[in-house]
């Protein structure tokens, strides 16, 4: 079965050319789930299973699971593992032509964000003192609050990574999020992911990202923290591709309309 799954996987990137084996791997999963093989709440191999099955690298692994997660299917428990989450009946994103525009420019910072706040935050776990962690909660528990009454989230949203940057210990990553702003947090610059409507469990998401990330840097765990940051990010970058890809798919299919 294993030897299958790895050969399968090895044959469909051939055929596809350029297609990652980590788009491949988290189609396959994507595939599954929707043809019912995987249902909710089942939980899915470990990374380690998975590595081994499909014969591909943990980075591989990874990046596949965080476009599932990012399309909402699948939810990672630390330490308990990954889980089908259930269906949903709508697309969680979908972008207007000026949102699509400006959707380049929001990916285009978070690119920068996954290198330098997946270093910020492993810093930030092994020099942190009770006063970084002390605003770092106080960030969590006003998105928490806040989300829960159906009010803006953005600011304490950065504020969270702010205090990750200024536990550092290094001005210069403070200096520099504090540059870029609230054009930091995708969904002040989208409006279709700024008021989750589509998607209700969008914000909840961010929220165990953001506890996730802050529990390794409590307990100074680095590299669970850089790990943890990195999946926050490539999630939001995930989710935002996805939005794209979906306009991309929308604007193709009214054009004959508009033709006419």
């Amino acid at each position: 079965m294993a030897a299958d799954s790895a050969t399968n996987l090895r044959g469909s990137r051939a055929a596809k050319g350029s297609r990652s084996l980590a788009n491949l791997l988290s189609e396959e999963f994507e595939n599954k789930i929707h043809q019912g093989l995987l249902q909710e709440g089942d939980k899915l191999p470990t990374e380690t299973e998975l590595v081994r099955s499909y014969d591909v690298s943990r980075t591989v692994v990874r990046e596949a699971l965080s476009k599932l997660q990012a399309s909402g299917l699948v939810e990672t428990k630390h330490g308990i593992g990954t889980f089908v989450l259930p269906a949903r009946r709508t697309p969680g994103l979908v972008l207007s032509a000026h949102e699509l525009s400006e959707s380049v420019d929001v990916l285009a910072v978070l690119e920068l964000r996954i290198s330098l706040e997946t270093e910020a935050a492993g810093l930030a776990a092994t020099r942190r003192q009770e006063p970084h962690l002390r605003a770092m909660r106080t960030a969590l528990q006003a998105f928490e609050q806040n989300f829960a009454l159906g009010r803006e989230t953005v600011s304490h949203d950065l504020d969270f990574h702010l205090s990750i940057a200024k536990a550092t210990g290094n001005r210069y990553f403070q200096e520099i999020l504090q540059h870029f702003g609230s054009m930091l947090i995708p969904r002040n610059r989208i409006a279709s992911i700024h008021i989750p409507t589509r998607d209700p469990d969008y914000l909840k998401r961010v929220n165990r990202e953001h506890e996730e990330i802050f529990s390794a840097i409590e307990r100074q765990d680095a590299d669970s923290a850089r790990a943890a940051m990195r999946i926050h990010l490539t999630n939001s970058r995930e989710r935002l591709r996805l939005a794209q890809r979906l306009a991309q798919e929308q604007q193709a299919t009214a054009a004959p309309d508009t033709a006419r």
